[in-house]
């Protein structure tokens, strides 16, 4: 099996060059990557929660930019940010504005942010979370907030390390997160934001973080 970036092969799989990909975690256990409802149109549980963003609008780990899309339909001002550059390339295509970047680097309007969005499990991103949402906390605008998507309670929270794999090739691994519903309480606390909203829609949970 090859041995690939982990950036490399998402945008494979954004691109359909892969046809399974399975993200594993180093104590084995595996789930697919969800790369059709990524591509495909906003959910009933996405525009839940877009509903409560507030522009402009920052989407870290926009992927294909759907949630970038359904701002603009909303005539919201949304950009999007992702490291993957087939990730942009496809968002772009779709016509989202999106730039090619990372969080932990310099981003463009810090400190002005009406909203920031952690979706789709990346509240992961770098392994760290209290870490990642003090670093979004202050890219923010004063009164800002931060919408994130949350494990269901109880699956208990989790830092590990992952990989992509796929039938042509296989990532190293990098550090991963999971965050319980249960638990963005004390997470939140530590990036110094309170859980100023926390709710479910289809299944999915939701938490709204403001500045305490």
């Amino acid at each position: 099996m090859t041995a690939l970036g982990a950036v490399e092969l998402y945008g494979r799989g954004l691109e359909g060059a892969e046809e399974e990909l399975l993200l594993r975690d180093d104590r084995g256990s595996t789930r697919p990557l969800a790369f059709g409802r990524w591509l495909g149109a906003a959910t009933l549980a996405d525009d839940d929660v877009l509903a409560r963003a507030v522009e402009p609008v920052l989407d870290i780990g926009c992927g294909p930019g759907r949630h970038v899309l359904a701002l603009a339909r909303r005539g919201r001002l949304a950009i999007g940010i992702d490291i993957s550059p087939v990730a942009v390339r496809v968002a772009r295509a779709r016509g989202a504005m999106v730039v090619e970047g990372c969080v932990f680097a310099r981003v463009a309007g810090a400190g002005r942010w009406g909203s920031a969005l952690l979706l789709d499990g990346n509240i992961g991103i770098g392994g760290r979370p209290a870490l990642l949402l003090r670093r979004v906390g202050a890219l923010l605008a004063p009164g800002g907030h931060l919408l994130v998507e949350l494990e269901p309670p109880g699956s208990a929270s989790d830092s590990t390390r992952a990989r992509i794999e796929a039938p042509g090739g296989v990532s190293g691994w990098f550090a991963w997160s999971s965050v319980d519903a249960n638990a963005i309480c004390a997470v939140a606390s530590d990036a110094e934001l309170r859980v100023a909203e926390r709710w479910e829609v289809q299944g999915r949970w939701f938490a709204c973080l403001a500045a305490r």
